[in-house]
């Protein structure tokens, strides 16, 4: 620490007036924001790796003269064990989100524009980052290559899969993992593979991202990086929102280089999402089990979920590996409450005629005339009770009513009179003010149980309606998440109607 504190005072010409150690990450590396006399503040870091330390300083440099958005390096020990960069400040991506991210993938407007703005921002470190780039700097080593891949997927193999204790066959394993390293490899690139590419990594600057924690990049595909950010197993993003971002990265990416067609694109980016996400259980295996961090065993359930629906997409190549991963995800432990459900031709999903699992001594089931009709439509109101609650024109009555008005109120403050539950401000204030996110909680536990069984049934209608004060705020929030929710998760049509706003809209694949 003394001879960080002395590189400070040779760089700034006085000691810091005070250090405080950063909270750490996965690494070994140690980061300190150093402060003088007049406020000004910059970051200094303990490596343990002359190599590691080396290829952060080079790359850094390196893209500054790219004029890409990376910390400035302002001094370096001769040891280069040490050295101090600008001070980007304390605001991460992954801090700018947090709220979405807790909310279970419901990102602001305000969350996915940041979101946009970064995955438009990754083509220029990947691209123009290449350019002039000597890769031999790179640590721990300069090309994404054949042996690194068998690396990580050993990794897997010894830190997440034999501690479940699921029986393979490790040669018949080891045959796909060689072809999955294979086919990563197939096609050469020049670009710069950041490798750690997360929502962590990234710096808000005034609402600019900035990018750090890249010393572990190399020469290599870009696809890496997009499978590392848009599946970051915490990050829960919606598959509509996924879908969006990247088609932001491949218009950006268009400015250059000549892309591969998107359908070319879209093959090679699942075979790294594959890759990446075992990496990562690898990864949540030895931080989670072999060193009991809850962080890294809280991470494993949707990190499993990615998995069993990139399986649920795409027939895989390796016939091995495919059954020991759907094996996988069938374990006891990984187990989560699915819906039973077939899927029809047109892409809505059906049912058995018979659902239910009767005893031999109950003799037949008997069946309602709407059994097995399908598909199912959702038909989802906003309203103000002062107008009276909606009628259900489906003829089948029933159907959910629900009183948002023991929620915190926007439509009392007088910035959010004119605006509606649509509006980033209203939504903004909800979700901080934290009571419709609880109220939301109890509401999707009880519409996915009764969604997921009239898919079983093959019922064709089911309405839910929100209920405020003036049918504006909170019923219009609460309506559209719950439209927006029952969507994504279960792929049914659904119908939104803000009936006091005069505001209407079809969700449907």
């Amino acid at each position: 620490m003394q001879q960080l504190i002395e590189l400070y005072r040779q760089w700034r010409g006085a000691e810091p007036t005070s250090t405080e150690r950063l909270a750490g990450a996965g690494s070994n590396r140690a980061y300190y924001r150093m402060v003088d006399e007049d406020g000004r503040s910059v970051i200094g870091c303990i490596g343990t790796s002359r190599d590691e330390n080396h290829a952060f300083v080079y790359l850094a440099r390196h893209f500054e003269k790219r004029q890409l958005p990376v910390p400035r390096v302002l001094a370096v020990s001769d040891d280069e064990l040490r050295y101090l960069q600008q001070d980007l400040g304390s605001t991460s991506l992954f801090d700018a989100i947090r709220g979405g991210r807790e909310a279970g993938g419901r990102y602001t407007l305000a969350e996915q524009q940041l979101l946009r703005r970064t995955i438009r921002e990754l083509p220029n470190v990947q691209f123009r980052g290449a350019r002039g780039l000597d890769f031999s700097n790179c640590y721990p080593q300069p090309e994404f290559d054949v042996d690194g891949v068998l690396f990580d997927l050993n990794y897997f193999k010894y830190c997440f899969l034999k501690a479940t204790e699921l029986d393979f066959h490790e040669l018949k394993l080891e045959a796909d993992f060689r072809l999955l390293a294979k086919d990563l490899t197939a096609e050469r690139s020049e670009s710069f593979l950041y490798r750690d590419f997360q929502a962590r990594n990234v710096m808000l600057v005034e609402g600019v991202p900035f990018f750090i924690d890249f010393q572990g990049g190399r020469r290599g595909p870009f696809y890496y990086d997009l499978a590392s950010f848009l599946w970051q197993a915490s990050a829960r993003y919606p598959d509509r929102l996924r879908r969006e971002l990247l088609d932001e990265y491949y218009v950006a990416a268009q400015q250059f280089i000549e892309m591969p067609k998107r359908e070319h694109f879209d093959r090679r980016l699942q075979l790294f999402v594959l890759f990446r996400t075992l990496q990562v259980l690898g990864a949540y295996g030895f931080r989670g089990y072999f060193e009991q961090k809850k962080h890294f065993i809280d991470s494993i359930p949707p990190a499993i979920q990615n998995l069993r629906e990139l399986l649920s997409a795409q027939q895989l190549p390796y016939p091995y590996l495919a059954d020991i991963l759907k094996r996988l995800t069938e374990l006891p432990q990984f187990q989560r409450i699915e819906v039973s459900a077939q899927t029809r031709a047109d892409g809505y999903k059906t049912t058995d005629r018979n659902p239910y699992r009767a005893h031999p001594k109950d003799g037949p089931a008997t069946f309602s005339k709407y059994d097995a009709q399908g598909p199912l439509v959702v038909r989802v109101f906003s309203f103000s009770y002062r107008k009276g609650i909606p009628e259900d024109e489906s003829g089948n009555g029933g159907g959910y009513v629900f009183d948002c008005r023991s929620t915190h109120n926007p439509g009392r403050y007088e910035p959010y009179k004119q605006l509606t539950g649509l509006d980033e401000p209203v939504i903004r204030f909800l979700e901080d003010d934290g009571e419709i996110l609880t109220f939301l909680d109890s509401v999707y536990r009880l519409a996915d149980a009764h969604v997921a069984r009239y898919i079983q049934r093959g019922f064709t209608s089911l309405m839910f309606s929100f209920g405020c004060t003036g049918g504006q705020h909170r019923s219009v929030y609460s309506a559209q998440h719950l439209a927006e929710h029952i969507h994504q998760k279960f792929g049914v049509e659904v119908r939104i109607v803000h009936r006091e706003q005069g505001i209407t809209q079809v969700l449907k694949d």
